[in-house]
């Protein structure tokens, strides 16, 4: 009986969630989505073609930035997929092993996109604490060492967790809460005892979103002081000005993820709509959002961004 199970596992499928109740209407749902999606793509890719082209745009917190879109880019192409294949073709259908490697994307890049955060958040600190440094302190190389760093850490972490899901049986209702896989969810379908899983997805949780939210708020603390002991009113507001677009990544980033973590284990018996549409924020508002917050916030950005498109 349990090689017979293991077959029916190893052929088996997920079923992916988009909104319940409202399948009629899933062309029209599209509509926006569709845009989100778009402009995401077009919005990231258009950032990272001015800060390459431009040599005036190589300094440290561009460089970060240019992280960051990598990053928007690569959460929206891993749930473009099995999101629009449901609004557009009703295709709930996702097999285990797809399932598997769309969670690793969506969890690692998540996990970077959260390292590359606290990358720009020290950036900022370190340009407004000793400015005439800033340079060199952070310099490509030691950029670079420090994203190699942070995708070897959100690999490294994720990479147990399709081999940990694997050992399992699935004999429950094999249907997702989302449109997409996330750990979590596929975790909770298991008719096999999931404590190893459920114990380290939280100490990766801690070791990521809650160190490195932690961290970023030490360096706002830090960066807080270091403004306040300025002298002249004009430069502390000119100082603290650019920060603004990093910490709205950062609430846009960390309020959906934190939410849904919290909803998906604490959340039994709620109703499912709040837990789908905060999946939907959590992947696709910023992508959707960061390079639009950072063109209207950066000054020299916007302007390069508008000689492109004016020529």
């Amino acid at each position: 009986m349990s090689t017979l199970n293991d077959t029916k596992f190893n052929s088996a499928v997920f079923l992916l969630t988009a909104i319940p109740g409202q399948e009629d209407i899933h062309l029209w749902i599209s509509i926006p989505f569709c845009l989100m999606y778009v402009i995401s793509i077009v919005g990231n890719s258009v950032i990272l073609f001015i800060i390459k082209t431009d040599p005036s745009l190589h300094e440290p917190m561009y460089i970060f930035l240019s992280m960051l879109a990598v990053t928007d880019l690569g959460l929206s192409i891993a749930t473009i997929p099995t999101i629009l294949g449901i609004l557009w073709s009703n295709s709930r259908e996702i097999s285990f092993n797809a399932c598997l490697a769309q969670l690793f994307f969506i969890h690692s890049l998540s996990f970077i996109e959260s390292s590359v955060l606290l990358s720009m958040a020290f950036d900022r600190f370190v340009a407004i604490r000793d400015p005439l440094r800033y340079a060199s302190i952070l310099t490509p190389p030691r950029i670079a060492k420090i994203g190699l760093v942070f995708v070897l850490r959100g690999v490294a972490l994720i990479f147990p967790l399709p081999f940990l899901l694997k050992r399992f049986q699935y004999c429950r209702a094999n249907v997702l809460s989302h449109s997409y896989c996330l750990h979590q969810d596929v975790m909770k379908i298991a008719c096999s005892d999931i404590t190893v899983n459920s114990i380290y997805g939280l100490f990766i949780i801690i070791s990521t979103v809650g160190l490195d939210s932690l961290l970023i708020l030490l360096s706002y603390v830090m960066i807080l002081k270091t403004a306040l002991s300025i002298a002249s009113h004009a430069e502390r507001v000119r100082a603290l000005n650019t920060c603004v677009s990093h910490l709205c990544a950062v609430l846009l980033f960390y309020t959906p993820m934190i939410g849904l973590s919290v909803i998906h284990r604490f959340g039994k018996g709620s109703s499912p709509l709040p837990q789908i549409f905060l999946g939907y924020i959590y992947l696709l508002v910023p992508p959707l959002m960061n390079p639009i917050v950072y063109s209207v916030n950066s000054r020299l950005l916007r302007a390069r961004i508008i000689r492109v498109f004016v020529k």
